[in-house]
């Protein structure tokens, strides 16, 4: 046989074998598609390599089924939400017990921060967070040493007399009751306004010790509009003890939505404003005892030269 005669059977073999190959790939395509065979299974029956297999199956996805969710999709899933709610690639570690190298690879192509201001806001919210632990040792310290103090010196007023009740009433209500004007001509009665409930019960205790009958207090609210008002007045009938209808209509203040108040929410109840009826001489009282609290200082200090 010639040279040339050998070179057309090559050809022919090539052609052959070329066209054999082909076919195989057309049909682990059709395969593939249907009934949807897993590439070991087209591995094994035409016998070829993964790298051949993957040259002769690209562009086709594989069947839905190959695609089973493994054991760890519910935590993957986990992770993005946790991104998408601004946590950053350790914060997720952390909480979910995966290493730092797989939350990034499950995170990484949902950015941390969608604008600048969005990255200046989780930059803040970072070095408050590192704030508060620094500091947070610290306030525990501080919080223990408090509650020891306040519970030690509470301990040590024990029961007050009557007399160190009408002083500390004097000087409570001088401090935060209503009081004579220069330019009014009658004595003003006794009203009492705050919202600290102590200081609204000592005012109770005081006016008892100088005689007056708790049931004939008048009470009413000074509180912003905005409030719950009913809830605001069942919650101070309660501190005083008599019911909510007793009280007056409340005075309600207008709300400034301009106005920065930090006094909202459910634990506002605004102030509790107590009227002891005709008391001018009451005031009187008030007025000596404070006149004679002042005096005490004076005595001191001449004790004292």
């Amino acid at each position: 046989m010639s040279m040339g005669e050998r070179w057309n059977v090559n050809a022919n073999v090539g052609a052959s074998g070329d066209g054999d190959r082909e076919s195989r790939r057309e049909e682990a395509r059709r395969l593939r598609v249907d009934p949807g065979l897993s590439r070991s299974q087209l591995m094994r029956r035409f016998g070829v390599s993964n790298g051949t297999l993957s040259e002769w199956l690209r562009g086709i996805e594989a069947p839905a089924w190959t695609r089973r969710p493994t054991a760890k999709d519910d935590v993957r899933q986990s992770a993005l939400e946790l991104r998408r709610m601004g946590q950053s690639v350790p914060q997720i570690a952390q909480r979910l017990g995966i290493s730092k190298s797989t939350a990034y690879l499950w995170t990484k192509g949902e950015p941390l921060d969608k604008t600048p201001e969005e990255a200046e806001e989780r930059r803040r919210r970072h070095m408050e967070q590192m704030r508060q632990a620094r500091w947070e040792p610290h306030r525990r310290r501080r919080d223990a040493d408090r509650a020891a103090c306040a519970e030690r010196l509470a301990g040590w007023v024990g029961e007050l007399s009557d007399r160190e009740v009408i002083l500390i009433g004097a000087v409570a209500y001088w401090c935060e009751g209503a009081k004579e004007k220069p330019w009014t001509k009658s004595t003003p009665g006794l009203m009492f306004i705050n919202s600290d409930p102590a200081l609204i019960l000592l005012f109770l205790r005081y006016v008892e010790m100088l005689g007056v009958d708790r049931a004939e207090l008048t009470y009413r609210l000074s509180i912003h509009e905005s409030a719950d008002i009913p809830a605001a007045t069942r919650w101070w009938a309660g501190v005083v003890g008599v019911p909510a209808e007793h009280f007056r209509r409340a005075t309600e203040k207008t709300h400034n939505p301009s106005t920065v108040r930090r006094n909202v929410g459910d634990s506002y109840r605004g102030c509790l404003i107590v009227y002891v009826p005709k008391s001018s001489r009451l005031y009187w009282e008030v007025e000596g005892v404070m006149r004679g609290i002042a005096a005490s200082g004076d005595r001191w200090r001449a004790a004292k030269m």
